[in-house]
């Protein structure tokens, strides 16, 4: 499980920001919250995180990091060669200087406990200045390795880990951990897989909006998964969506070079009447297309164990659908795996659902975004209406209209 977040210098924030899942020491009660035991401690974190602030705040550079620091760790040396950069952006006025990251996580071990790890990098955007890989073993955390190439000092030093003669073949612009995976270091597939088991709708170039692509790969998950595909069929007749059953059909389409190309697309089945009645997913509502592409990020998550990080939630969706979503995450019975949802709406209404703790607020200032968690704000208690203070503005993190 993701335990904490701390970074600088990226995109619309210059200083330092943190996104933490840890509960406070003093939390109300929630169904949204997990307890996990690690060799050393009981953590409580958060199931659910929800990101709020005006348009332009700066919500998907903060939900950003994550996903960058998952394609980082786990595929920037399949991904880059020697000469490319790296996909992020520093703060423009801050182009020249180097960003950090830090990033907590929690990885279950065969005995079902779970070992916690931390990881740093500190890089401009052509190289790798700094990194290192921590796992706690007593009270404190002891090193993987450690590399360093910054001002002509070059060191690493390891425990069991990559030997300094492979080390040294990794280029400066990726991260050791996805050099290591390729050569099978157990421990770097450990935290790879990790990090693999996230889903996102988000990368370095903002969100990726809803497309026939995203209906085709979400219909290959429900297609080889029957399980996964009757959830989807519940939930979407659940939402009134008029669906009683989805099934896939291998449909003809043309490519943009006008060449033709056979692709599995979703049908929505309709009861009407003692008629049954198939529609492709092309021509469902804009709204039953985004729950499918939805569910299709969401349930394998849940399946399995794993992140889910979400940026604009409830675009396309009804309000009333959202609380619907974030349930799924409530329970041992729909998740089993102490899976974790993270995602950004604008949807006000989330405050009367989750508690302080469980809330970011984003807010953009002179070009610099700054995020806050609410539990963070000095004389917010639990018994507060937080929609009612939120919407009269006590929070900040408004539309200044």
């Amino acid at each position: 499980m993701l335990i904490y977040a701390r970074f600088n210098n990226f995109y619309s924030f210059a200083g330092q920001a943190e996104f933490s899942f840890k509960v406070g020491k003093q939390p109300t009660q929630s169904f949204y919250d997990s307890e996990i035991k690690t060799n050393q401690d009981i953590l409580r974190l958060n199931k659910v995180t929800a990101v709020l602030g005006a348009n332009g705040s700066g919500k998907t550079q903060f939900l950003k990091v994550i996903p960058f620091l998952s394609w980082f760790i786990a595929r920037s040396s399949q991904s880059l060669n020697p000469r490319q950069t790296i996909y992020f952006e520093p703060f423009r006025a801050n182009e020249k200087e180097s960003s950090y990251f830090e990033i907590g996580f929690a990885i279950k071990n065969e005995l079902g406990v779970y070992d916690e790890f931390r990881y740093e990098v500190t890089m401009t955007r052509t190289s790798v200045q700094r990194e290192a890989l921590y796992q706690k073993t007593s009270r404190n955390f002891s090193y993987i390795f450690e590399r360093i190439n910054q001002d002509d000092v070059k060191q690493y030093k390891h425990r069991q880990f990559l030997s300094p003669s492979l080390a040294d073949d990794v280029n400066e612009n990726v991260s050791l951990i996805s050099y290591a995976y390729l050569l099978d270091n157990s421990i770097a597939k450990r935290v790879v897989d990790f990090f693999d088991y996230m889903s996102y709708n988000l990368d370095s170039s903002g969100r990726s909006h809803n497309s026939d692509d995203d209906l085709i790969s979400t219909s290959k998950i429900f297609n080889e998964n029957n399980g996964l595909r009757k959830q989807a069929e519940d939930l979407l007749c659940k939402f009134d969506t008029g669906i009683t059953k989805i099934k896939f059909e291998n449909v003809l389409a043309i490519k943009s070079d006008k060449s033709q190309e056979t692709i599995l697309m979703p049908v929505g089945i309709h009861e009407y009447g003692d008629k049954t009645l198939k529609f492709l997913f092309v021509n469902e509502s804009n709204g039953t297309r985004s729950a499918f592409i939805l569910l299709g990020m969401i349930l394998p998550v849940l399946e399995r164990g794993g992140v889910a990080i979400i940026d604009e939630i409830d675009n396309d969706l009804h309000p009333h659908l959202l609380p619907h979503l974030i349930d799924l995450f409530k329970f041992e019975h729909t998740n089993p795996h102490q899976a974790q949802l993270i995602f950004s709406c604008h949807t006000p209404e989330v405050l009367n659902i989750l508690k302080k703790h469980q809330i970011y607020l984003v807010q953009k200032e002179n070009q610099e975004s700054e995020a806050w968690r609410l539990d963070e704000v000095v004389g917010v208690r639990a018994d507060d209406n937080l929609y009612a203070k939120y919407m009269a503005g006590a929070f900040d993190a408004v539309p200044n209209v």
